[in-house]
């Protein structure tokens, strides 16, 4: 057996032994897409597992999340910092080889996939990512960022929207290293893929601007190779390399069949398999010496590599200091200038919609974050999401940082994530806030990887006016609220929103979605930094203890602050508080909290053109809440308030029965 078929199988028998010692996972991609794994990793990846944050590294991402195993087995096998217990411990709590990768969880992964399709489109923002900063850094002489995207994807990948979407835009930009290595085996849980998924992929990915390979043996090492190679000569192109395979391959009872996808082979068939494909050894979880030995030099090579990318990388330090500087800020999770003292950032004039005043602190952070890179979902003009000092990114112009996403909502977010995850690139997206539906399963694994990407949304409520209930969001506020690490902050005036801006910003542990309105607001006296803090109080009691708490957010922050005067003139003393984002405000001490919203006070109401949902951990039981338990109507926007009860008169009315009550 040679070196390469002996280090194939020793990938497949790690994995389906981790696979029945958890006696659960899939051992039907590790068994079947091993050698293409294998082909990638030991012939054409550039990567130092001594290393794994190396820079120039090129980025794989196993889309089929699912074949966790085998991608645990590759980074034990190539020396990355996960052992031999780490795979015995595959699926067990606080293990670092849980069921699908996470990225920060464990070494060597790139992203967190599991969801399908969703790998592509990750990859699709590290291949931009990568012919981005190449246009920004590179010198001749310097190719400072010169590195591939891998991804390998199954079947069931590109049977999800978003890897189509993802897909069709790599083709339009021309993201030339970008390779999808695709394990087609034809089987999915419910059995043979012809029953759902009979098309002809390769000539719909020929259609999006993709190079086409395929390999018919995906057995065969040599084969596999040679066409990553071939991929890696086409420039103009992504390309998408079809590995026919067969799930489960080895296994005599399970080869080709459903069976094998999901559950773990059995110890009697793990046996069938070893004799099957010659493997000798009986010990499990076994790394023949030969192999260790192989994988040894091939780690020499690609140290040696990043030693000789490391000596061009001080020789451009010294020849181009202010481009090293450059690159230094870049990949700085810290912001280049003090915003918290730049007093022309706090300042605002006028009665503008927030998404007009996001545009204002947009342009204002173009200029000195450098590293901002972004765009909509086909609604710049709406959303006003332009920096309008930048230039568009193309195939023609790698250096531009305004992004055309097409409409793709789903891929363009995570795309998003992507870019970020590659390393050097603070992203943003926009969309119109009703279509975080689109997004939603994008922002959630955004969230769980962590990622500070900032999603701008803007018509935020019935004040859309005549677009009608289609695209007045209701229950989104509540839905994003209620995701894990997700900072949702909805501001009231300009003032605000450069504070929004600000804590998506500078939060560097998780995604900010920034919610603003298509309507007009007033510049609020007395908004500013202290919306930092999530909530604050924007006008006080004329009492010690006041009668009432007024809440709300956003549009409606103008509402409770008119009605404090109406309820002055009826002997009600009233505090007024604006709440932009519920989860910087739990972050807050619990002195802070009790400052703002003092627990002695139960009469309470909170005001939001949205679901209520929520807001009653606010309010408590003898409070109420002005909201929407429905969805909206088309008409002009002033209207919609008026019927749905958010005016001055409806709060003050609420107030008093609240009060009297």
């Amino acid at each position: 057996m040679n070196i390469d078929q002996l280090s194939v199988n020793t990938l497949r028998f790690l994995s389906v032994e981790a696979i029945q010692k958890a006696k659960s996972g899939h051992p039907g991609l590790p068994m079947g897409a091993a050698p293409a794994a294998y082909a990638l990793w030991a012939k054409n990846m550039k990567a130092n597992p001594a290393d794994s944050k190396w820079a120039d590294r090129d980025r794989f991402v196993l889309s089929a999340g699912h074949g966790s195993a085998l991608l645990y087995s590759l980074l034990h096998v190539f020396g990355y910092n996960v052992s031999i217990d780490d795979l015995k411990n595959f699926r067990q709590l606080d293990s670092i080889t849980p069921g699908h990768p996470e990225y920060g969880m464990t070494d060597g992964i790139e992203m967190t996939s599991g969801p399908l399709g969703q790998g592509i489109a990750g990859a699709v923002g590290m291949a931009i990512a990568e012919t981005h900063l190449a246009a920004q850094f590179n010198k001749p002489g310097y190719n400072i960022v010169d590195h591939y995207t891998y991804v390998l994807c199954g079947d069931g990948c590109l049977m999800e929207g978003v890897a189509s979407e993802a897909a069709s835009l790599a083709g339009t930009l021309k993201l030339g290293k970008l390779v999808l290595l695709y394990d087609c085996n034809n089987i999915t849980i419910e059995g043979d893929t012809k029953t759902s998924f009979d098309e002809d992929v390769l000539k719909r990915y020929e259609a999006y601007g993709w190079q086409t390979l395929t390999v018919e043996d995906g057995n065969d090492v040599d084969a596999i190779d040679a066409a990553i190679k071939e991929a890696k000569a086409e420039t103009e192109r992504p390309t998408i390399i079809k590995v026919k395979t067969q799930i489960g391959y080895g296994a005599p009872n399970k080869q080709g069949k459903a069976s094998a996808h999901g559950e773990p082979l059995g110890e009697e068939e793990i046996a069938l398999a070893k004799a099957n494909l010659g493997w000798k050894y009986k010990k499990e979880f076994y790394v023949p010496k030969q192999v260790k030995e192989h994988i040894e030099e091939i780690n020499k090579a690609n140290a040696k590599a990043e030693k000789e990318w490391k000596k061009m990388f001080n020789a451009y330090s010294n020849e181009y200091p202010d481009m090293a500087a450059k690159w230094k800020v870049w990949h700085s999770k810290k912001l280049p200038v003090d915003l918290l003292k730049d007093e022309d950032y706090w300042t605002y004039e006028g009665t503008i919609a927030t998404r007009a005043s996001s545009e204002k602190v947009l342009n204002k952070l173009s200029k000195v974050v450098p590293n901002l890179i972004g765009g909509s979902a086909d609604l710049a003009p709406s959303n006003k999401s332009v920096m309008k000092d930048r230039e568009y990114y193309s195939p023609e112009n790698r250096a531009g940082s305004n992004m055309h996403f097409g409409i793709r909502e789903f891929a363009m977010t995570v795309i998003a994530s992507g870019m970020y995850l590659h390393g050097g690139l603070r992203p943003y997206i926009a969309g119109f806030f009703v279509f975080s539906d689109y997004m939603k399963a994008g922002l959630r694994m955004s969230a769980l990887m962590g990622l500070p990407v900032i999603s701008i949304f803007t018509h935020d409520s019935i004040g859309v006016g005549e677009d009608g209930p289609t695209h007045q969001p209701i229950e989104h506020l509540a839905a994003l609220r209620s995701m894990p690490n997700y900072t949702v902050f909805r501001p009231c005036d300009s003032r605000e929103t450069a504070a929004a801006w600000y804590a998506g910003l500078t939060r560097t542990s998780g995604p900010t979605g920034i919610i603003l309105s298509r309507q007009n607001l007033p510049l609020l006296d007395g908004t500013g930094k202290n919306a930092l803090k999530g909530a604050y109080i924007l006008r006080d009691s004329k009492k010690k203890v006041p009668d009432v708490l007024l809440m709300a957010t956003g549009s409606e922050v103008e509402l409770i602050y008119k009605a404090w005067d109406v309820l002055q003139e009826k002997g009600v003393d009233a505090r007024v508080i604006s709440m932009p984002s519920w989860e910087i405000f739990e972050e807050q001490s619990d002195k802070y909290k009790e400052s703002v919203i003092p627990s002695a006070v139960r009469k309470r109401v909170a005001v939001e053109a949205a679901s209520d949902f929520g807001w009653y951990k606010y309010v408590g039981l003898d409070g109420a809440v002005i909201s929407m338990d429905g969805f909206g109507a088309s008409a002009p926007a002033g209207k919609l308030f008026e019927k749905f009860g958010f005016t001055v008169d409806n709060v003050v009315e609420t107030v008093l029965k609240v009060v009297n009550k």
